[in-house]
Order: structure tokens, then sequence, then C-alpha cells
């Protein structure tokens, strides 16, 4: 049973991200505060769920959060930055967004850039530990996914509709016989091949 809050008593944020891995399109950050009494139990890490109890999930807690937000960061971002900083810069953006100032974040994974006048504690697989980090987990995998369809209709080639850009044998095969598209992320290894790579760039 996933737990309601790291630090009881004031207001918390919780934040993750979805899309990290990926060779193409943004990455998406959510920050979920949820009330003080929140429960319940059909919320866990989006990875554990399908993607129909994902999308139930959203509705509640959308509807039951104090706050929500997204931040998102883009591909030519990422390819700027490096995918750390991307996804910590989404994060933020998602902390920027929250019509409630929390007074505390819980993060998942190990690593974070401090956020202003805000302090913060990393949680490794958070998202399977905490309620408003498992909401924020749905949110970001949701709405990424939906963003992710939304860019398959403009370029049926590569499966972005079921495999969200990461990287599967059938989308580094539409990358060999179609190239890239200004949503793939040109600093990762797209074809799994240096050989190939070189090819692309000639």
């Amino acid at each position: 049973m996933l737990l309601p809050f790291y630090t009881p008593g004031i207001i918390e944020a919780g934040c993750d991200e979805a899309g990290r891995g990926c060779l193409a399109g943004s990455v998406y950050a959510a920050a979920v505060i949820l009330p003080p009494d929140y429960h319940n139990e059909k919320l866990n890490d989006s990875k554990q769920l399908t993607s129909k109890q994902r999308y139930a999930l959203r509705e509640e807690i959308e509807h039951d959060a104090v706050a929500w937000s997204l931040g998102i960061v883009t591909a030519k971002e990422i390819d700027e930055m490096n995918i750390l900083r991307a996804s910590i810069t989404a994060m933020h953006r998602a902390i920027d967004g929250l019509k409630v100032r929390p007074q505390h974040l819980i993060i998942d994974g190990n690593r974070f850039y401090p956020y202003p006048h805000i302090p913060h504690n990393t949680v490794v697989k958070g998202d399977g530990k905490y309620l408003s980090i498992a909401a924020a987990s749905i949110l970001a995998k949701t709405y990424r996914d939906d963003y992710m369809k939304k860019l398959h209709e403009e370029y049926p080639f590569y499966g972005w509709d079921h495999n969200a850009g990461y990287p599967t044998k059938e989308h580094r095969k539409g990358i060999e016989i179609h190239g890239t598209t200004p949503y793939h992320r040109m600093t990762f290894n797209l074809t799994g091949s240096t050989q190939l790579e070189l090819k692309f760039e000639d």
C-alpha cells in the first residue's frame, strides 16, 4: 500500500517524468498535490497498470487533486541540454504551473536540481511508494502517450501510437528506412548502430 506523504502536515507535491528513455518526442513531467486525507487503493506506479487503468485514474487524480500541472521539454531542448537536465527541467516547469505552492517536494529517482526555496527529497522507485508520485507518473505517462499518438498521425512509420517513441525494433527499422523527423532526439543512439548513424550523417 502506497504512503500518503513523505512529510505529513505540510503541502507536499510529488513529481515524476515520462519519456526519458525514448528516441523521439518531448519528455513530460507532472507535479501533483493530493488532499491531506487522500486514499486511493488503485493508485500505483504507472508501469504496473494497464492503459485503461491509467486513463481511468487520470480522471480521478485530476478531480481529486488539490493541484496538478504538467511540464514539457522538447526534443530540440533535450539535444541542447542532455536528457538528465531536460527531465529535471520538465519537473521544474510542472512545479512552476501548480496553482498551490508546495512546501515540500518528493521526486521520483535519485537526481534533482533544487527548486528555488522549496526543500525536496528524492525517492528511488518513488512511484511505487508514495501516492503523489504515483499520481504524477500516471499524468505524465498518459499525456505523453496522447502526444505521441498525435505525432504518429503526422509520421506513421515508427509505431509511435503503441511504442511511444521508445527504442523498439520497429522504431529503429523505421529510422533506417525513412530517416529521422524533427521530433527525433539527434544526440541519442537512434539506430543502435554507429555505422548506420554515420550513413545518415552523410
